[in-house]
């Protein structure tokens, strides 16, 4: 590998030109761009390596001596990393939140690098801050809906805030039950309040055994790290069976009422737009009226769905979402948005007061300094990404990928449910759903007895596991896998395959080449062998 002089002339160089003129740079770029185009015209995986092998280009831990060559470098990062990387662009690429992006994005990208804002203050994002306030106020706008006088008072307000940038939607909901921890836990007279006193001489003012928080089974992991953060302890996360993949409001009120008559207090009900593993929504409408009975805060996770708010056909299926008093919104799924932009939108512009914090060096008293009422500190500017978003596709583009996606979702689902060789589990509710290999042969299950039921679902999930990863090695598609608790078989948990459409290059040739893919896997396998052979002896 090629090594650069080391000297002060040199690193200097690296801060302000390249290494040999602007061509030299220029060809760099169209380098790593072709080969990144290159690649992203591949299937899932190009190259069948496995991950022990990658592991040896990235196994020594001696920080490098020398400095390299630019190009050397990239030319490394080429042959090491990107020709390993998993394709998410490709159109049989279904099995998670994860797509294919604009192309504008590249050379935005470049441009936020380029300028390096740090958001956590004024003086390091001037025009930053108030385009992150403006995209902030878009959603609260799509949402909410509220008056042109409620912005024009609340958008830059320094005592305000409509919501927050997170690197995701984990530290989204994290951050918006914080703001709901701190607001029922806030200072009263004679209490300075959570924030300043902990959490055990709040639960002694306010005569609190335990603080808990519901959501339906489907609730994202991301609801168990947040008890956790803020002390509030995973024993009292509540998650409440849902047989039919959404959370019961009139259950979610048993539940919650019990739990409180124990002398427990509520925190919150999380309602979910668009569960990771199937796609359910919960019933919203229903679930506000629940926490408003209950005296708790209601935030929907909506990191997945929320973006179908930009659709007139189908925005109705998020009915109630703007009761919630906050929602998580993640830009970097259906808003194709690279990863990075996750948002905590609150309905009450002055609910991020309760955690709001001063530092005399750097988030001062007054200021709009978005650092004050954030997790995170030190953020880049990816608010500029979703902006640019929204103006480049503006909500009738929105609105053209999310309608695809869902329609798109309802015919693999017609496919799948007239093959007599898969059986649909999840119908999708976005664009969402599962299914899982069942042959012919086993058509009748459902009328079998429950013993009966759960053997042969051993089996079928022995199948499901094989075909899947037998598929993903193979590396011209992927479907992921999880397991889940099924209404029709007696609620026995199943494996199942799980799938994503979101992407706007995957065709119905794709879906149903996927599906010609793990048929043939499957027929290769003894199980499937066994169980027509079983049949074929019935017959004789």
């Amino acid at each position: 590998m090629a090594k650069a002089e080391v000297s002060l002339e040199h690193l200097f160089r690296v801060f302000t030109k390249p290494e040999h003129d602007d061509s030299t740079l220029a060809k760099i770029e169209r380098h790593l761009s072709d080969n990144v185009s290159d690649f992203l015209s591949q299937h899932v995986v190009t190259k069948k390596t496995s991950l022990e092998e990658i592991e040896q280009d990235f196994s020594s831990p001696i920080l490098p001596d020398s400095p390299e060559f630019v190009s050397s470098h990239a030319q490394s990062l080429l042959e090491k990393l990107v020709a390993h990387s998993v394709n998410t662009y490709a159109p049989t690429f279904i099995g998670h939140m994860t797509s294919a992006l604009p192309y504008f994005h590249l050379p935005l990208s470049k441009l936020m690098v380029g300028l390096n804002q740090n958001l956590v203050k004024i003086e390091t994002s001037k025009a930053f801050t108030p385009l992150e306030r403006q995209t902030l106020g878009m959603l609260h706008n799509l949402i909410y809906s509220q008056s042109d006088d409620f912005y024009a008072r609340y958008l830059h307000s320094a005592e305000h805030s409509l919501g927050a940038f997170c690197s995701g939607g984990t530290i989204a909901n994290i951050t918006a039950l914080w703001v709901a921890r701190n607001h029922l836990l806030g200072p009263k007279p004679g209490f300075k309040g959570v924030a300043k006193a902990g959490l055990v001489q709040a639960y002694k003012h306010y005569g609190i055994e335990n603080l808990g928080l519901m959501s339906s089974r489907r609730g994202h992991y991301s609801l168990g790290k947040t008890v956790d953060v803020l002390g509030i302890g995973r024993d009292n996360m509540i998650s409440v069976e849902s047989p039919k993949q959404i959370l019961s409001p009139e259950l979610a009120l048993k539940v919650g009422k019990a739990y409180q008559e124990s002398g427990n207090k509520l925190l919150a009900i999380v309602g979910i737009a668009g569960t990771t593993e199937t796609g359910h929504v919960d019933p919203l409408n229903e679930l506000a009226e629940v926490a408003k009975e209950l005296g708790c805060w209601f935030h929907v996770d909506a990191a997945w769905g929320g973006a179908t708010l930009f659709s007139g056909k189908y925005r109705h299926k998020l009915k109630g979402i703007e009761k919630a008093d906050s929602v998580t919104i993640d830009a970097h799924k259906q808003m194709y948005v690279p990863m990075g932009a996750g948002m905590a939108i609150f309905k009450d512009p002055a609910a991020s007061n309760s955690v709001r914090h001063h530092a005399q060096y750097i988030l001062r008293q007054g200021s709009k300094d978005l650092g004050s009422t954030t997790l995170e500190g030190s953020r880049n500017g990816m608010a500029m990404m979703v902006y640019s978003s929204f103006h480049i596709l503006g909500r009738r583009g929105y609105e053209l990928l999310i309608d695809r996606s869902i329609e798109q979702a309802q015919a693999f689902a017609s496919m799948i449910d007239r093959h007599p060789d898969f059986e649909l589990i999840t119908s999708p509710v976005l664009s969402l759903l599962t299914y899982r290999i069942r042959p012919q042969v086993l058509s009748h299950l459902e009328e079998l007895s429950e013993d009966a039921q759960q053997n042969i679902n051993h089996q079928l999930d022995a199948l499901t596991v094989s075909v899947q990863k037998q598929q993903r090695e193979a590396g011209k598609s992927f479907v992921s896998r999880t397991r889940i608790e099924v209404e029709q078989y007696h609620q026995q948990a199943v494996t199942v395959f799980r799938v994503v459409l979101a992407n706007p290059l995957t065709t119905e040739d794709d879906l149903q080449a996927i599906l010609d893919e793990q048929l043939a896997i499957a027929k290769q396998h003894k199980i499937f062998k066994s169980l027509h052979a079983i049949n074929q002896a019935k017959i004789a």
